[in-house]
């Protein structure tokens, strides 16, 4: 498989937004959110984008703290945390508005149960004015509505949809070292319009044809393939 980045029409608008979000007008609030069902390429597109723009990713965790929040900050800034959160908290501001960095937190659904997480991330973006992108799930803009004060400084929201024919066609195209037919594409369209799950079918797919000597991959045989091996799979668990 080649080891590039897909650019999904979700990925396109992300990309848009992002652009947005960084040329803003003055005046214009700095904060973002990204959200949509699992699967869809959320977390690749943030980590991509983070990694061609140096920006700070924190991937949010269960029962994540204010505190253990400002120290991944830190962290990924490149300095040891303070032990006082309110030292701490001061040494994020000041090394933000000596260094301003995007900052993209994941997985923000674990903070929105935590007001003092939310908060310091709002207190954060007012007094450093960086750009601040959240993303999480389906659920993600209704579950930040609660907390009013931040959920005004969100200029720019997103929602990921899932793939369409041609978003597929476009990941198969740019991943795939291997050809597929317009059949086989419409038939992968079929079973999924997820990313985890396209890229495990574009696997399957490319050890058909290099166990078999083939080039290109058709319905056909991508069919026939996954259904022998779905019965070895069964065999495999009655023997098991």
């Amino acid at each position: 498989m080649k080891k590039v980045f897909a650019r999904t029409q979700n990925v396109k608008k992300f990309i848009n937004m992002m652009n947005n979000l960084q040329n803003r007008a003055e005046g214009v609030p700095g904060m973002s959110l990204v959200y949509g069902e699992p699967g869809l390429g959320k977390t690749q597109a943030l980590l991509w984008w983070a990694t061609q723009n140096d920006a700070i990713f924190i991937r949010a965790a269960n029962n994540m703290s204010a505190r253990w929040l400002m120290q991944e900050l830190i962290e990924e800034l490149g300095e040891v945390p303070y032990h006082f959160s309110s030292d701490l908290f001061k040494q994020c501001v000041r090394r933000l508005n000596n260094e301003p960095k995007v900052i993209i937190i994941d997985e923000i659904d674990y903070l929105t149960g935590n007001e003092s997480a939310i908060e310091t991330l709002r207190d954060i973006y007012d007094k450093t004015n960086v750009s601040i992108v959240m993303a999480g799930m389906g659920m993600a803009d209704k579950k930040l509505l609660r907390y009013r004060h931040l959920y005004d400084r969100i200029s720019e929201k997103l929602k990921f949809e899932p793939f369409s024919k041609k978003d597929v066609k476009t990941i198969i195209e740019q991943l795939s070292e291997i050809e597929m037919t317009d059949c086989a594409i419409k038939y992968i369209f079929s079973q999924t319009k997820r990313f985890r799950q396209l890229v495990k079918l574009i696997n399957k797919a490319e050890n058909i044809a290099k166990a078999n000597g083939l080039s290109t991959i058709d319905e056909v045989t991508f069919k026939e393939f996954i259904q022998n091996d779905n019965n070895d799979n069964d065999e495999a668990d009655k023997i098991g």
